[in-house]
């Protein structure tokens, strides 16, 4: 509520002085943010928070979001670090034919998150602006998701393709193999880890998207 009251604010003082109103987003970019607004709600993030570790004002990253103005490269860059990712995340990667882009990814068009140790991330839906959220997870031998178990809100479910891996649960253990599968509800402490020689993939479901 409170970021909404002031992006109202916000938006009272650019109707009072339309000099600060930066130019509207051309056509070609109105995708850009609902996919900063997507990833923000993914983190768990509230505006005040994003504008807080991005330096930016929450006016502004509403205006962003709504596709109402477009970024800089330094805002972009800043909104990218303060959210985890790189600026090439926002990037389309090729040429998609506007009646696919909201409803298929194409293998060499997905979106890519990389983590210590060599873990690898790849975004299966084409957003994270709806209710369920798909990511292609790969893990080199050794590799997991740190010692200290985390938690947050939702389901997930996953289905281990290739490797093995190795789940904690709420203080139980269990050792998958590929063509296993699992489910969890994410509030319940969980990390994992790859335990074998050769690396391990698991395309794993999460709602609401939170990864």
């Amino acid at each position: 509520m409170a970021d909404d009251a002031l992006t109202d604010l916000t938006d009272l003082q650019t109707a009072l002085d339309p000099s600060a109103v930066p130019s509207a987003a051309p056509k070609e970019t109105r995708r850009l943010g609902r996919e900063i607004r997507g990833l923000r709600k993914a983190r768990g993030f509230t505006l005040a928070v994003l504008a807080k570790r991005s330096a930016l004002s929450i006016g502004y990253l509403s205006l962003l979001e709504r596709d109402l103005a477009t970024p800089s490269v330094n805002s972009l860059v800043a909104i990218s670090r303060a959210l985890g990712v790189t600026v090439g995340w926002f990037f389309e990667t090729g040429e998609s034919p506007d009646e696919e882009r909201d409803f298929v990814v194409r293998r060499a068009r997905r979106r890519r998150l990389d983590y210590s140790a060599g873990m690898v991330d790849e975004l299966l839906t084409p957003s994270l602006t709806g209710a369920l959220e798909l990511l292609s997870c790969r893990l080199p031998p050794g590799a997991s998701s740190g010692d200290t178990p985390y938690t947050h809100q939702g389901e997930e479910a996953g289905l281990v393709i290739r490797g093995r891996l190795e789940l904690w649960v709420d203080g139980r253990t269990f050792h998958l193999e590929a063509g296993d599968s699992f489910a969890f509800p994410s509030p319940l402490p969980h990390r994992y880890r790859n335990p074998g020689s050769d690396e391990t993939e698991i395309v794993w479901a999460i709602t609401p998207p939170s990864f």
